[in-house]
């Protein structure tokens, strides 16, 4: 079937294997969030580790019930009965795929797993580049023929994918292109899928969210998790909120045979984090304030070089473009970053980019620190620009940027 290693997590093993033989690797490839766990969840997972029966598949009802309200108090009325958990978004991704069935559109870039998700599963992903600066969605001034072309070819696409803020550009689709997104869904029987794992780390809150299922409840399935707003990335525990009962029913039959029920004391964990309690939800804003105030320092410093990049909205990414540097691929542009820079970073042809565009993706998330004490420090800080951790690193990458013009002319071509 010729499917490799995830690009993300081949890049972060190599760079660890790097690390333990001695070498200084500014670590910008893994979107892991890089913050210790909450005292509260590590006190409720000892609590449940005596919780040892499989369960329902489709997650224990506190669990259920903790997510609609989760979901409700963002405005999505919600039914514990339409929620399906699972271990970690990413499985109720792959699910959902023979659920639905058909082919899928998927925006470019996008996160490296969805294409390889569509192949294992026996769909053809249908690639359709994002609008300017509004990552994470098809553009809908191609969707539409984008989609009745490949029908019109004997393809069955019966769904498309969106993600909210995007992975891996950072930044977040507008409310009027997600609202003709959602229209032109409708139009052409699309089922949604919104991956909206770093909604709750959209930078500024204020700045307005729309969901898909705001627009089109009865299309579009919404899933999420705490592997990013709670950096609980190794627990494995993710939600998924169904448009309709038949769905619901045959995203169950995938996952009983997949992977049964998720862990139960996870799920005993993560029913209480879906409650917000004051102190998670506190958490979640410093870790907010922190991944928004290093994300923008560093397309501040991108912007000095001359390296466009759209400027980051959510979570901890940045997609910016080197053209005029004499690379013939972004894998070419990340190697040599790597290997003579020190510096970790993804190319973009892993998100399905062009792999001649020298693009890459930046994660800024484990700059906070090696140790619990830096990165607690990290979300305290008022400033966390002047943590001396934190700004070595961004001088050590003012540096390699600086270098890189230097030797090539000025990145972006400018």
């Amino acid at each position: 079937m010729g499917i490799a290693l995830s690009a993300t997590l081949a890049a972060n093993e190599e760079i660890e294997s790097r690390r333990r033989a001695g070498e200084r690797v500014l670590h910008l490839a893994f979107g892991e969030a890089g913050l210790p766990v909450h005292p509260v969840l590590r006190e409720r997972l000892a609590d449940a580790a005596g919780h040892n029966g499989y369960g329902p598949v489709a997650g224990v009802p506190e669990l259920r019930e903790a997510a609609a309200g989760y979901w409700r108090r963002r405005g999505l009325p919600t039914d514990p009965e339409s929620v399906v958990c699972g271990p970690g978004s990413k499985s109720l991704l792959y699910g959902l795929l023979p659920a639905i069935g058909g082919d899928v559109v998927l925006p470019v870039p996008s996160w490296v797993s969805y294409a390889a998700q569509a192949e294992l599963a026996g769909a053809r992903p249908l690639p359709v580049p994002s609008p300017p600066g509004e990552g994470g969605v098809p553009d809908p001034a191609l969707l539409a023929d984008a989609v009745l072309d490949a029908r019109s070819r004997g393809r069955r696409v019966r769904a498309l994918l969106v993600t909210l803020p995007d992975n891996p550009t950072g930044t977040l689709a507008g409310a009027a292109t997600v609202r003709r997104v959602a229209e032109l869904a409708r139009e052409l029987d699309l089922l949604i899928i919104s991956d909206e794992i770093y909604r709750d780390l959209v930078h500024d809150p204020a700045a307005g969210f729309l969901s898909p299922a705001d627009v089109a409840p009865e299309r579009t399935i919404v899933t999420t998790g705490l592997s990013k707003s709670l950096a609980l990335g190794g627990w494995r525990i993710g939600v998924a909120r169904l448009p309709s009962e038949e769905l619901r029913d045959r995203l169950l039959a995938v996952a009983s045979e997949i992977w049964s029920s998720p862990a139960a004391p996870v799920q005993q964990a993560a029913a209480h984090a879906y409650t917000e309690p004051p102190e998670l939800t506190e958490r979640i804003e410093r870790s907010r304030r922190l991944h928004g105030a290093v994300a923008r320092a560093v397309h501040g410093l991108l912007a000095g070089a001359g390296v466009p990049a759209g400027a980051p909205r959510g979570g901890f990414y940045l997609y910016p473009d080197f053209t005029g540097l004499p690379f013939g691929t972004s894998a070419d542009l990340a190697a040599h970053l790597l290997g003579a820079h020190g510096v970790g970073v993804l190319p973009g042809h892993a998100f399905g980019d062009d792999p001649r565009a020298l693009r890459v993706r930046m994660a800024t998330s484990l700059l906070y620190g090696e140790t619990t004490e830096r990165r607690l420090a990290a979300l305290a800080a008022p400033d966390p620009l002047e943590l001396p951790w934190i700004s070595a690193s961004l001088d050590r990458l003012a540096g390699v940027l600086s270098r890189l013009g230097a030797g090539a002319g000025t990145p972006g071509g400018r």
